[in-house]
This record gives C-alpha cells, sequence and structure tokens, in this order.
C-alpha cells in the first residue's frame, strides 16, 4: 500500500529540494495538467557562472492561449535554446570532476526535437532521478482521470493512489486546507529542506541552483549529500 505522496508540478531541470520530494515520497505525481504559470519554475532553472547565478531558459508559445495547462504549452523551436543551453553546460561545468560522466546523456535528451514543454520536463526529471539513484515510481496527474481543484482534488489523488501521507513544499503551509485530508485519514507533512553546502567551481558557495550542479560536481556522491541535511 502506498504511504508517501508527492505531488509536484513539472519543472525544468530542478533544483535539489526537488529531488528530496521524489526520494521520501513512495510514489510521486507530476501535475501537468494544472494552469501553467508564466515566469515560474516549470521553464527555466538556473546554473553556476564566474558571474554568479545564470538562467536556462526554454522559450515557449503561450500567444493566444487563455490559460493554459502545462500540458499544453508549446516549446519554441524558432529559437536556438538547445545549443544556447548545451553550450552553456559546456562552457561552465566542463573541468567539473563528473561532467564528463553525466553530461552526453543529458546531452541527447536536451538536442532531441521536442514540442512539449511538459515532455522535455518530465524526460529530463526522470533521467535526473535515476542518475541520482532514485527509484520512486511516477505517475501523470492527467492519466488518473481525478476530477476536481485545489486541495480537494489532492485529496481524491492520494485516495485513489491509497496514499495516507501528503508530503508538500513549504509554501503549502499558506494555502492548503489541512481540514480536507484530516476528514479523509490524512496527513500533511511539509518539507523542511535545508540546503547542503558542498564543493563548487566558481567560487563561493551559491545554492538554489539546477541539481545538475551537484552532479556534474558530485556524481555518485550526489544523493547522500542532496538528504545530508534531512536525515
Amino acid at each position: 500500500m502506498t504511504n508517501v505522496v508527492g505531488i509536484l508540478q513539472p519543472s525544468y531541470l530542478p533544483w535539489l529540494g526537488y529531488f528530496e520530494q521524489i526520494h521520501r515520497a513512495d510514489v510521486f505525481v507530476l501535475y501537468d495538467d494544472v494552469q501553467f504559470e508564466k515566469g515560474s519554475w516549470r521553464n527555466r532553472n538556473r546554473i553556476k557562472t564566474p558571474n554568479g547565478p545564470q538562467w536556462l531558459t526554454v522559450p515557449v508559445l503561450t500567444k493566444g492561449q487563455e490559460f493554459p495547462l502545462i500540458n499544453q504549452i508549446r516549446v519554441n523551436n524558432d529559437q536556438c535554446w538547445q545549443k544556447k543551453h548545451l553550450r552553456s553546460l559546456a562552457q561552465y561545468y566542463s573541468k567539473a570532476p563528473y561532467y564528463g560522466q553525466y553530461a552526453p546523456a543529458l546531452e541527447d535528451i536536451l538536442a532531441e526535437p521536442w514540442e512539449s514543454l511538459c515532455e522535455l520536463n518530465i524526460s529530463l526529471i526522470r533521467h535526473l532521478a535515476a542518475a541520482l539513484g532514485i527509484d520512486t515510481p511516477f505517475v501523470l496527474s492527467s492519466e488518473l482521470d481525478v476530477p476536481g481543484s485545489g486541495a480537494a482534488r489532492l485529496v481524491e489523488i492520494l485516495s485513489r493512489l491509497g496514499g495516507t501521507v501528503f508530503y508538500e513544499g513549504a509554501a503549502g503551509r499558506d494555502y492548503i486546507e489541512e481540514t480536507l485530508f484530516e476528514a479523509r485519514g490524512m496527513r500533511l507533512e511539509y518539507q523542511d529542506y535545508r540546503h547542503p553546502v558542498y564543493t563548487q567551481l566558481h567560487g563561493e558557495f551559491v545554492p538554489y541552483l539546477s541539481v545538475v550542479d551537484l552532479l556534474f560536481n558530485h556524481g555518485p556522491n550526489s544523493l547522500s549529500i542532496l538528504l545530508r541535511s534531512q536525515q
């Protein structure tokens, strides 16, 4: 029986805390059929350069769409974003100890002719989780056929999966209706992620970057570092 369920929107090259939630869950739901937010983590993240953090942003097509869902967002391939991202990763991480071990597979994924932002993100998340050594099974919310919205829908998703604990990000404290879960015998557990400090390239440590920064610098030790301050 499933116990802990995590639910997050699929994001681009997510940060460490995202993968801690995946690791903590018995099953992880990629919440792909909720509204897309412009300027969010859905299509961008940060890497480290000698001049500080730099955004890697996937250009998307939203013109003429009113409140599109994440899984309806198309990538704008009129812009050469893939070459730009791959060039930036090589430029700033080629001297990292494990770049050569992890970059080729990442490059293969990024080089594919993606039309759907959601499919790109999900492919990257699955790959990065496996690279970290996380084997939590994934489910897409769009495939569960659970109606509703807000916390009520989250409760129904947990019920469908046999979940008893909802592992939610810290921001959920501000808006989640806990009573809806309690009424169904479910418990909320909020993430309290304490970001680890680890050796990086390019000077002083910078937190809250894409997990690729950790992987390129620490390779097979990445998961233990990612979880270090949680234990």
